[in-house]
């Protein structure tokens, strides 16, 4: 199982990188709409601004000892595709700066929700709902915490596909397999 404090540290050394490339976009790259995607290159940022909510109630339904797998507040299963598509909209007009502070604040508090799991939460088994692209699975949440700390660079390689040559600047950060892995699935030849 991974360690927590490994998990940080990628997390946030991930984030930095992040925050610096968004923050290199011109307005013009940031209105790219992305291929194989509905979403322009800002949206991915949006994404990653608030994604970390429903993940940090992950973590707490977790630690309660209740279903690992993410619900609406009647219970329901919780549509990760609608929510996400929201939450872009949202903020279609929100500046980069607006978009990375309300990630800090997220990513904050998501933070002291993983560091608040015990080693057995990490053995506990973590039931995803599937996705327009990946279907329901179960896995130990530790498991999904070693891909998921790479959720930054995956979205990157997403944005990228809109900016000619910017992936090729980013090589050393974006090859990664577990990042690869994640693109092949998300975004198969077709």
């Amino acid at each position: 199982m991974p360690d927590l404090d490994a998990i940080i540290r990628e997390l946030d050394a991930h984030r930095e990188r992040f925050e610096a490339f968004c923050r290199s976009l011109s307005a013009e790259e940031l209105e790219r709409p992305v291929p194989q995607s509905t979403w322009l290159v800002r949206d991915f940022i949006a994404h990653l601004a608030t994604i970390d909510g429903p993940v940090a109630e992950m973590f707490r339904a977790v630690r309660r000892g209740e279903d690992g797998g993410i619900r609406t507040p009647d219970g329901a299963r919780f549509d990760v595709d609608d929510w996400n598509e929201l939450r872009v909209q949202e903020r279609r007009r929100c500046s980069v700066e607006e978009l990375l502070e309300e990630a800090r604040k997220e990513r904050a508090a998501l933070k002291r929700d993983l560091l608040a799991l015990a080693p057995a939460d990490l053995e506990r088994p973590l039931k995803f709902a599937g996705d327009a692209k990946r279907p329901p699975a179960t896995i130990p949440l530790g498991v999904y915490l070693a891909g998921w700390c790479k959720h930054d660079p995956m979205h990157v390689v997403d944005m990228c596909r809109a900016l000619p040559g910017r992936a090729e600047e980013l090589r050393g950060w974006l090859d990664d397999p577990v990042v690869a892995r994640y693109q092949a699935a998300m975004n198969p030849a077709g």
